[in-house]
């Protein structure tokens, strides 16, 4: 019997590899907790997933055939729980309540006493109604947004991380501002990274000439690509030789394209689009460098442990990314590669420049950062902590 189960708001998603990396090494270690998933993926580019994962998880029903069916079972003995629906009524997220009640009932019979959710969000809203519902306690675990700057709903942060048995996040920077946050639970909230299997990664070559700059990321405010097409602007500029590509999707396609014809940089900086993780792990091994530029949002969001970062070190590439979250517990400044400001073009041109124009700074950069990455990211021993939390 599987000591716990997944419960996710999609999954596997193009967006979330880490979840879905957590998951498949629990099964290399022998654990296969069942696997729910509130929604199903569609429309996202051709990952190279495990089927016999994939073939796990259990989708649930579209709302009209939800409510029937949780009507229906709850009527043969759960008349607590028919009572709160019925005074929940149609507020807002009320199919909360009832995708609770669908999973909760199966994870009964099935003998499973705790859930654990990925983000603070649909999941673990879902989540905190099952533990309301049925004796299964939950979990789980908060990334970024989802904490620096959660959605207002009526079962909101504070709740959430007052119900669960435990909390677990990223970094020791979300760790510190939630305990900060939530003093009365600070030893319910604990620090897991995220982690890699390093056998996975290509070591990077550095033999590409003109130098490759890759950045990979959804096409959002907060990942800066703005500023990086402004910092190839300024190498140009300098007379630098260099390709530069940034792999992702998202709503700001449009307008970084329009960036890259305005300032003439067709020719030095492409948007290829999305690509499976095996093309990106052979793009890093190509690259000379990898760039993050993260800059915080206006209402405040941000990165806190972007994966792509722990990818690019576990190839062995010097990483220029910014100040801001848990990047610093990655990325250790003149060590494993450049730190700068957010939004500052110039000093992330500079840092660019010189792991380009230094091919053995790179290198070290590069070697010391496989180093790091070996040491803290390791999935099996991250996921190893995770274990001795849930179970």
């Amino acid at each position: 019997m599987a000591p716990f189960a997944y419960l996710f708001e999609r999954f596997p998603s193009f967006g979330q590899t880490f979840c879905y990396r957590e998951v498949a090494e629990l099964n290399r270690q022998g654990v296969a907790p069942p696997i729910f998933s509130i929604r199903n993926p569609k429309d996202e580019p051709a990952q190279d997933w495990d089927a016999r994962i994939v073939q796990r998880v259990r989708y649930l029903p579209e709302e009209k055939e939800l409510l029937e069916d949780v009507r229906r079972a709850s009527k043969k003995g759960k008349p607590e729980i028919i009572a709160a629906l019925d005074e929940w009524g149609r507020r807002t997220d009320f199919l909360r309540l009832y995708q609770a009640v669908y999973v909760g009932l199966r994870l009964q019979e099935a003998g499973i006493s705790h859930v654990h959710a990925h983000f603070a969000g649909m999941a673990a809203r879902t989540a905190f109604w099952i533990a309301k519902f049925f004796p299964i306690t939950f979990s789980f675990t908060a990334h970024a947004n989802d904490i620096f700057v959660p959605k207002k709903f009526e079962i909101g942060l504070d709740q959430l991380v007052g119900a669960a048995r435990v909390v677990v996040t990223e970094t020791d920077y979300a760790e510190k501002f939630l305990r900060e946050r939530f003093p009365e639970r600070a030893d319910r909230i604990h620090r897991i990274y995220n982690g890699l299997n390093l056998a996975e990664f290509e070591r990077a070559t550095f033999s590409v000439d003109p130098p490759s700059i890759v950045a990979i990321g959804r096409l959002i405010v907060k990942k800066g690509f703005a500023n990086l097409i402004r910092a190839c602007a300024l190498l140009v500029g300098r007379g630098r030789s260099f390709q530069c590509e940034i792999f992702g999707e998202g709503p700001l396609e449009k307008q970084l394209r329009g960036q890259i014809a305005e300032l003439g940089l067709p020719e030095f900086v492409q948007l290829p689009g999305p690509k499976p993780q095996h093309e990106l792990r052979e793009c890093l091994a190509r690259a000379s460098v990898f760039v993050l530029p993260s800059v915080p949002e206006p209402e405040g969001g941000m990165d806190n442990l972007p994966t792509v970062i722990m990818e690019a070190m576990a190839t062995g590439l010097p990483v220029v990314s910014s100040r801001i979250g848990g990047i610093p517990e990655m990325v250790i400044d003149n060590q494993t590669g450049f730190l700068v400001q957010p939004e500052d073009a110039v000093a992330l041109a500079g840092a660019i420049e010189k792991v380009t124009n230094d091919r053995s700074l790179g290198q070290k950069f590069g070697q010391a950062g496989y180093e790091r990455t070996r040491k803290l990211f390791s999935i099996e021993k991250n996921v190893g902590e995770l274990c001795a939390l849930l179970l």
